[in-house]
């Protein structure tokens, strides 16, 4: 499965990496997303995601985890795609919502956390309420949630290691007299 939406209509892929996320207060009416909100939804396990804050001049990235960093999954949407070979390419797009008080203060949105309660709800097929399925569509619990900076490390793809989710300790600059 690749990540950013190609809906199965699409002329090419050219716009999947602007897909990677669907708003879910309006995944209903965007032609992308209103189809496989109704019959192609997925969960994308996770066991942390990452904002990013400006800080200054620099972009300080945060580490964000459910109870203590256990599995959990975000509600996803899914399309095939047909390229002109015949080649047939699964995507999807994770959706998001309003941010809770622990993302609040680092962004403004944050993915969409099902409870383990729904997950059978929301992949059921024959599930196309989308109006059900929409009341899933909702801020994760901030109590079962913590927050914590980690190494810019993570902003470049060749670090995968699991240094890259460590805690790190912001060290806070004074301005200058004349800055």
């Amino acid at each position: 499965m690749r990540w950013g939406l190609i809906p199965s209509w699409a002329k090419d892929m050219s716009g999947a990496a602007m897909m990677i996320n669907a708003r879910s207060e309006t995944a209903a009416t965007k032609p992308a997303f209103r189809d496989p909100l109704t019959s192609r939804r997925c969960l994308i396990p996770a066991d942390g995601s990452y904002e990013w804050q400006r800080r200054g001049n620099a972009k300080q990235p945060y580490c964000f985890e459910v109870n203590d960093g256990e599995l959990f999954a975000f509600a996803g949407l899914w399309d095939r795609w047909g390229d002109p070979s015949g080649q047939w390419l699964k995507s999807c797009s994770i959706l998001t919502t309003t941010p809770n008080a622990v993302t609040s203060s680092v962004h403004d949105r944050m993915p969409v956390i099902l409870s383990p309660d729904d997950y059978d709800l929301w992949l059921d097929p024959g599930m196309t309420n989308v109006e059900a399925v929409s009341e899933m569509l909702k801020p994760s619990d901030a109590r079962q949630m913590r927050c914590y900076p980690v190494s810019t490390r993570i902003n470049y793809v060749a670090n995968d290691d699991e240094v890259c989710s460590a805690p790190v300790e912001l060290v806070e600059t004074q301005a200058g007299l004349f800055s």
